[in-house]
């Protein structure tokens, strides 16, 4: 019966258009006929009309499995909106109450509903599995079913109990849809749902309107952000940060600099989520900062940019959150700032998680720096992760393709790659196969004895860097593969075998330095955060006889942040002075007037126009944590018991206390430090930062040795600060 439905009329009638996108129509048929489905569609494909319109047009009610409430809050409303009667599409999760959801199971009881959207923590509840039996179930569609594997991005463990559930509720075909899978976890969702056999419709993963660009993360970025959003005004824009402080953070920033911007993350109370969301649907504001909470099957289809402020923890999230630009086809700037740092802190975040969790979540993460640092086309990695194969050389549309390296032989690189993994007999991940290489005699290489080995330091004349440039684009030229199962190990494939017998050209660009391009921000001009290198250089003499005078190391005065920020912006009066980060207003105060009066003068001598419009508004950080941490500090509470009392770790108190310090305030911390501290132990610390030019934390322990901890040192450093600037 289900076959004989004209679906394109069907289409018409409930959605108004005239045809199917892509595999709809064919998606659409095979869940009508009974049969399991497995949907690989990329954000914007349109992946809710696979089961949206089957549930119209079949008896029953769909369950639709979504892990977030704001998604189906989104779905439910598109799908009422559809239709005169409220009572088809309805949603059952934590935010309702008691009454709301009688009244939904009475609309189902009726037969109004058509599609009941569950998150799966309410659909293993026993009140609603014992509801759901009682109804005639049309089919379960499982959204963003990347959430079952381990090696997605978004793991959620309650979606590893679906199967289970449906088989108490009662039996019905799957279709499970996904934007981003690679075939790894694709064969893990179906083995966990029970649907080995389902068929699967995978659409291509390219979005050629998508402009992909990686840019070195420096410390002007909050200043290249606020200028490309004001080249871009009115646009609707996403920011995609890590944290929830950062998100907050920034959201203050770009509105400080008169950008229509808000917040939103799981922290918020969900009235101020909920209704920042709607305001950026509606567009009642341009821009939103959020964690990756924010956007899943957000249906708005003319974001033009999608910022990640940092670098997302897998290339699946990465697509993911990137594909929410320009869904409608039109323009769409995907901009990343990337430094090895913020890989290094998400690795630390995973510490204390179970070993193969950690395995994997290494593995992902060298995946998102390898698509980093790659100077090949963004669109080839990205696909080529995907399991799909892009032919063309050039997209035309990545900062690699419109600004191409060049390329430089490597056939003879490649031989050695592929000699040292048949060596090794295929069991190791690259950092090992480059070890081998440089002859690098580290403990794990010595307890395989494979420093005797023919190939061991056959490749010592080239960096670690040359060698992943290699490595990597063997991968996508298909010499190498990954075994995803033992978390990377590398194998040689056929046309590899074939390579290494009858070698011939093979040409690589070598990878993008981000890590070379942080260290000379200060002084390069260009981008959008020029910083005035002559300006910077006066600044630093002027901090050095300033220093000399007052007999305190130069960073104590100003660091260099602030130095390049004000080589930047020109401030030239202590009010602006203050919007410098890292200037509060006592520094400005004690300090300002030389740096004021020498900014002043290069200007008129050089005739600079000074960037009124772009001067970065720094938000006055006097919020409730750091006020309430000075009156903690003035009342002598011990730090550790600060930190317990506002539930957060140590390290994070430090960097609040140390930000309160660095701007200008004046904190005593003796009391502490006495009753934690050996004397001498302090002095001599204290003793190595007034002889020091530099105030790193890594110097300072590299020179003091391992008697003394990181918090020891960063404990006498703020006092040092204190005594010393404030």
């Amino acid at each position: 019966m289900a076959g004989k439905i004209n679906l394109t009329d069907q289409l018409k009638k409930y959605f108004g258009f005239d045809k199917f996108k892509g595999n709809q129509e064919a998606i659409i048929q095979n869940l009508l006929d009974g049969n399991d489905t497995f949907v690989l569609m990329p954000t914007g494909g349109g992946k809710s009309l696979c089961y949206q319109l089957p549930s119209l047009t079949m008896k029953g009610t769909a369950i639709v499995i979504s892990p977030l409430i704001a998604l189906m809050k989104n779905q439910v409303d598109a799908m009422r909106s559809f239709s005169e009667e409220d009572g088809i599409a309805h949603f059952i999760n934590s935010s309702l109450n008691k009454s709301a959801i009688d009244q939904v199971k009475s609309d189902i009881l009726s037969g109004k509903t058509k599609l009941l959207y569950v998150a799966p923590e309410s659909l293993t509840k026993d009140e609603n599995v014992a509801f759901l039996r009682k109804v005639e179930i049309s089919f379960y569609a499982v959204d963003e079913a990347h959430c079952i594997s381990e090696w997605g991005h978004d793991f959620r463990p309650e979606y590893r109990r679906i199967r289970p559930i449906i088989n108490e509720i009662g039996k019905a075909p799957v279709i499970a849809l996904t934007a981003t899978a690679t075939p790894k976890v694709l064969h893990d969702i179906k083995k966990n749902l029970g649907m080995v056999d389902a068929k699967v419709f995978k659409s291509s993963f390219n979005r050629p309107n998508l402009y992909y660009e990686v840019r070195p993360k420096t410390v002007n970025i909050d200043r290249e952000i606020i200028k490309f959003i004001k080249n871009n005004n009115e646009k609707s824009g996403i920011i995609y940060c890590l944290s929830r402080k950062k998100v907050e953070e920034l959201a203050q920033i770009l509105q400080a600099n008169g950008i229509n911007a808000r917040a939103y993350h799981a922290g918020m109370d969900s009235a101020t989520r909920t209704q920042n969301q709607d305001d950026f649907l509606m567009e009642k504001i341009d821009v939103i900062v959020a964690t990756i909470a924010f956007g899943m099957g957000i249906d708005k289809p003319d974001v033009r940019y999608v910022i990640h402020y940092d670098i997302p923890k897998s290339l699946e999230g990465y697509y993911q959150e990137t594909g929410r630009a320009g869904r409608d086809g039109g323009e769409g700037q995907c901009i990343t700032f990337y430094t090895n740092k913020d890989l290094q802190k998400l690795e630390k975040f995973m510490q204390g998680k179970p070993v193969a969790e950690q395995e994997i979540g290494k593995q992902l993460l060298l995946e998102t720096a390898a698509y980093a640092e790659s100077s090949v086309c963004r669109r080839k990695s990205l696909l080529h992760y995907f399991g799909e194969e892009y032919m063309e050389e050039n997209c035309g549309n990545c900062d690699n393709c419109l600004n191409p390296k060049k390329q430089v032989e490597a056939q003879d690189s490649l031989c050695a790659v592929i000699e040292a993994i048949i060596a090794v007999k295929e069991n190791f991940k690259a950092d090992y196969i480059i070890d081998i290489l440089q002859g690098k005699e580290t403990s794990e290489v010595q307890a395989h004895l494979h420093e005797d080995l023919e190939v061991f330091g056959s490749g010592m004349g080239e960096e670690d860097k040359t060698w992943n440039a290699v490595i990597r684009q063997a991968l996508i030229a298909g010499y190498l593969s990954k075994d995803v199962e033992n978390y990377g190990t590398l194998k040689v494939t056929e046309a590899g075998h074939k390579f290494l017998k009858h070698p011939k050209s093979f040409k690589i660009t070598e990878d993008n330095d981000f890590d070379e391009i942080e260290e000379e921000a200060p002084t390069r001009g260009g981008g959008s955060c020029a910083v005035d290198p002559a300006l910077y250089s006066m600044l630093k003499d002027l901090r050095k006889k300033v220093s000399k005078r007052l007999g305190v190391p130069p960073y104590v005065i100003f660091q260099d942040p602030s130095l390049e920020a004000m080589a930047t912006i020109y401030p030239v009066t202590q009010d602006e002075l203050q919007n410098i980060p890292g200037v509060g207003a006592g520094k400005a105060k004690r300090y300002g007037e030389d740096f004021c009066v020498l900014i002043k003068k290069h200007c008129e001598e050089n005739e600079i126009e000074r960037p009124e419009d772009l001067r970065v508004r720094t938000v006055a950080n006097k919020s409730k944590l750091k006020v309430s941490i000075i009156q903690s500090i003035d009342r002598k509470v011990a730090l550790d018991d600060i930190a317990l009392s506002k539930g957060i770790e140590f390290s994070d108190l430090l960097d609040e206390v140390e930000a309160i310090v660095y701007s200008g305030t004046k904190l005593n911390i003796d009391y502490f430090l006495d009753e934690i501290m050996d004397e001498d132990h302090m002095l001599d610390i204290y003793d190595y930062f007034k002889e020091s030019t530099t105030d790193k934390i890594e110097d300072a322990i590299g020179e003091l040795g391992d008697d003394y901890t990181e918090e020891e040192v960063r404990l006498v450093r703020i006092k040092f600060f204190s005594e010393m600037a404030n």
